[in-house]
């Protein structure tokens, strides 16, 4: 076979892809698998709202199918800059608002706008996808180790060190794949780190940008807080860039509309990138979505249903998991916070199966997928280091009713570990 490009050559294979074709080939054969892995919803449990739905259908009978702007509707712009005024209390101009197909077009031109070869990306591990976002544009990994004890968040001090001569920052809350929040002190520190490293750059030298990506940020629980940049401190408008949009918080994954909020002077470039590459939000569920935005009544019904439905999936399984912590077993799990996933500890390995060891956490994984039928996607997946014990667990396909024979399973499972 030929040789390829630098770039193409250097991509490497998701390991949740991989860890999802042996589930669908156990499906394939029979096998009943407790699928926790999917950063999706199943429409079945949880569909869209009903109200968006039935403007979608109208607007493709209505013809909306041809090209959209390159920066989105107008309609859809201004819908967006009310949306995040009520809900996040930030304020944004119409030119300050990017429409995009869903937000992996937008952390695409985002990286693609700011940052060169050789330039300094910080991000912190476990995360969704910064590794590979870096590698894509030839940037110098700045990689973080989270922990616990932080709700798997980077600390002022984790950052601080690194934060000289970088050129972006990300963040993420509530965050994937964890399901936990940055607290308000921490937000605030970082934002004041970003704001005097600014400061101190002369000429024309580049800034420090932050990719703020708040995909979740209305699934929030238990008296969680979500904060922003922006509204923490002002100055950080200049600095940030907000990726955003319907795929997690009306489970509209597939409807494919996602916004950015920023400089208008970044968000030119990136619409400049979207031209070239297409991926555009279609015509027919923009114009939806920039009405359903304004239905106020329908939208707050469908949260309340939609976050108590989540709510209490993670919260079964969090009791459940903690009842196995209790009885001794290598279990642990970080209460509910947000989004659709619990951050969960299968601390395992170096345990005999079968007559086998657990020698990695990879084994560990197999494990539980055959012997307990329930698939997680290690964090390791994520960045995180190979020997991490630390799982995601997403309820986005979870049947309530199934909860408790999964944990029979699993306990079943643990039993059988000496």
């Amino acid at each position: 076979m030929g040789k390829l490009s630098k770039l193409a050559e250097s991509l490497t294979g998701s390991e949740i892809v991989k860890l999802g074709n042996e589930i669908s080939r156990r499906i394939r054969e029979g096998e009943k698998i407790y699928n926790y892995t999917i950063g999706d919803f199943d429409p079945a449990i949880f569909p869209i709202p009903p109200a968006l739905q039935g403007l979608i259908i109208d607007c493709y009978q209505k013809g909306y199918t041809n090209y959209p702007p390159a920066d989105g509707l107008v309609e859809l712009r201004s819908a967006v800059a009310s949306f995040v005024a009520e809900h996040l209390s930030i304020k944004y101009s119409l030119t300050e608002v990017l429409i995009a197909s869903g937000g992996r077009p937008l952390i695409y031109t985002v990286f693609k706008a700011i940052v060169d070869e050789g330039d300094k990306v910080i991000y912190a591990v476990p995360s969704w996808n910064n590794n590979h976002y870096t590698s894509m544009n030839r940037g110098v990994h700045c990689m973080i180790e989270a922990h616990p004890e932080n709700n798997f968040m980077p600390t002022v001090t984790d950052i601080e060190p690194h934060i000289k001569g970088a050129t972006l920052l990300c963040l993420c809350t509530p965050q994937n794949p964890t399901g936990t929040t940055m607290q308000k002190e921490t937000m605030e520190g970082i934002c004041d780190m970003i704001i005097a490293e600014n400061r101190s750059r002369k000429g024309g030298a580049k800034k420090l940008y932050l990719v703020f990506d708040q995909m979740y940020s209305l699934l929030t629980y238990n008296g969680v807080v979500h904060y922003n940049p922006v509204a923490l401190r002002p100055e950080m408008k200049d600095y940030t860039i907000f990726v955003d949009g319907i795929s997690k918080s009306f489970a509209a994954t597939g409807v494919r509309v996602g916004w950015a909020l920023g400089p208008d002077f970044i968000l030119a470039k990136m619409k400049a990138l979207l031209t070239h590459i297409g991926a555009w939000a279609p015509m027919a569920e923009q114009k939806a979505t920039s009405r359903f935005l304004a239905q106020k009544g329908e939208i707050t019904a469908y949260l309340s249903n939609f976050k108590n439905e989540l709510q209490q999936r993670l919260t079964g399984i969090y009791e459940g998991l903690t009842v196995l912590k209790k009885k001794g077993y290598g279990i642990d799990c970080i209460p509910p916070q947000a989004a659709m996933y619990l951050a969960v500890k299968l601390d395992l390995k170096g345990k005999m199966a079968d007559g086998k060891l657990l020698e990695t956490q990879r084994d560990v994984t197999a494990y539980i997928l055959g012997k307990a039928r329930l698939a997680v996607v290690p964090f390791y997946a994520f960045g995180a280091g190979d020997d991490s014990p630390w799982y995601r667990l997403s309820v986005g396909t979870c049947v309530k009713s199934e909860i408790p024979e999964m944990l029979g399973l699993l306990e079943e499972a643990l039993k059988q570990l000496h």
